[in-house]
């Protein structure tokens, strides 16, 4: 990454300088644009790496459009420039410790994200760099954004489970406590206010921010927008989305206010909540039946084959289609299964994956699950993992037995706390980081 210093300081092209420096001078005070004029296009120094001026303008377009596409009125310049510099900050800091650590994500995974990402939005690969054109991104910019979006989730899921500790008696703390039947009943979507407080912070400080974030949530209850605020005021990883959570059951909510949601009424807002160095306002945005009582299940085997650093995507699919005609011929899956897959947890038992729901599998997996009669095999069909044969055993509607609830209470616990331990590693690794703003 230290080449990235080299070519910053490098002459800057005059016509694209003078651009930046006249969009900027629309946002910025004029002493700040000459500051940024001086400084040759850095406008940070993070550790070893810079963030460079047009990575800046380049995420201020995207977010200026996205704001204006959701109708919502844009903080002033400002607080939107030091929002969007402070989360390129932390991913910078997040591709520097991935390079460290030697987390990559190679080319063939990369065209299997990218290629997932259109079938997504029902296009061609031809359709969809068409769209990119037309909307005036850069295909190959569009790649290099992807890889870094799936460096860091990496690296996040390195660094972050190995702090998650789940013991039985939280599991059965889960099973057993009040908000855990509206898991399979109610959804809930939160809009979330953070602010953070200095690690030095006095006392009186800590007593002039909750006076504020109390005026802030007055502000609210009388009509303001949470989204506007949100974007203005919020110092979480969600300000940019004007504070939205999504949708999420009570148990996949921040244990720090699980338990006040259910208690809210849509439109109800709360706070300030107080909890060690950050102020928090919740707003109940949203709240839906999930009606998920009874669960539509599947019994599924797959076989897989993995593309690899031999092994290209096509050849990994003429070798699922060879097996396939196998299969059609007469063979027999679960034997298949066991000789080619390359599923280590499934191929052993003969590709079989158990009774599931769709929700378990990526969503290429789960739809030609669920398109699929009893007892067919599917032709090979590809997902970011490879290429998979898959046949529908069975299906059945079923009330959740003990296992499926500890289970989902398991995994229900993991998230939660993977979230909790992701913003608490965000915050550790950006106080520990050297940061020189310049701008």
């Amino acid at each position: 990454m230290n080449n990235q210093i080299v070519k910053s300081s490098a002459a800057f092209p005059a016509q694209v300088g003078n651009w930046l420096a006249t969009l900027l001078m629309v946002l910025l005070p004029l002493q700040a644009v000459a500051e940024y004029q001086r400084l040759e296009a850095i406008v940070a120094v993070v550790d070893d790496d810079v963030v460079l001026a047009s990575e800046l303008m380049t995420r201020l377009e995207t977010v200026r459009r996205s704001i204006a596409e959701n109708n919502l009125q844009p903080p002033p310049g400002d607080v939107l420039i030091n929002q969007i510099m402070e989360r390129l900050i932390i991913e910078n800091i997040q591709l520097q410790e991935a390079e460290k650590r030697g987390v990559t994500v190679d080319d063939e995974s990369l065209a299997r994200a990218v290629g997932s990402f259109a079938s997504n939005n029902n296009m061609t690969m031809e359709e969809f760099q068409q769209t990119l054109a037309e909307d005036g991104t850069s295909y190959r910019q569009f790649r290099e954004d992807i890889r870094a979006e799936l460096i860091i989730s990496r690296l996040q899921r390195a660094m972050i489970n190995r702090r998650i500790a789940i013991s039985e008696q939280d599991v059965q703390a889960l099973l057993n406590s009040p908000f855990y039947q509206q898991m399979f009943s109610d959804e809930y979507r939160v809009g979330h206010i953070m602010r953070s407080l200095e690690d030095d912070a006095t006392e009186a400080d800590r007593e002039a921010a909750v006076v504020e974030a109390a005026g802030f949530a007055e502000e609210l209850r009388n009509g303001a927008d949470f989204a506007q605020m949100a974007i203005a005021k919020s110092s979480a990883s969600t300000a940019l989305e004007g504070g939205d959570l999504g949708w999420r059951r009570a148990g996949e909510l921040p244990t720090l206010f699980s338990d006040a949601v259910l208690d809210m009424q849509v439109e109800d807002v709360v706070g300030p909540i107080v909890t060690g160095s950050t102020i928090h306002i919740i707003k109940l945005l949203e709240q839906r039946g999930a009606g998920t009582e009874r669960l539509a299940q599947t019994n599924v085997s797959h076989i897989l084959i993995r593309p690899s650093e031999i092994v290209t995507s096509e050849q990994a699919r003429e070798q699922a289609q060879e097996i396939y005609q196998r299969i059609q011929d007469g063979e027999d899956f679960a034997e298949l299964a066991k000789a080619f897959s390359e599923d280590p947890a499934s191929a052993l038992n003969g590709g079989v994956l158990g009774w599931s729901t769709p929700d378990q599998f990526v969503p290429q997996f789960a739809e030609v699950m669920s398109q699929s009669d009893v007892g067919e095999v599917s032709e090979p069909f590809e997902s970011e993992f490879g290429w998979h044969i898959l046949l529908v055993e069975d299906r059945r509607e079923q009330d959740m037995s003990d296992e499926a609830r500890r289970n989902m209470a398991m995994d229900l616990l993991f998230r939660r706390r993977f979230e909790e331990e992701r913003q608490e590693w965000l915050k550790e690794i950006r106080d520990e980081a050297f940061v020189e703003l310049r701008l």
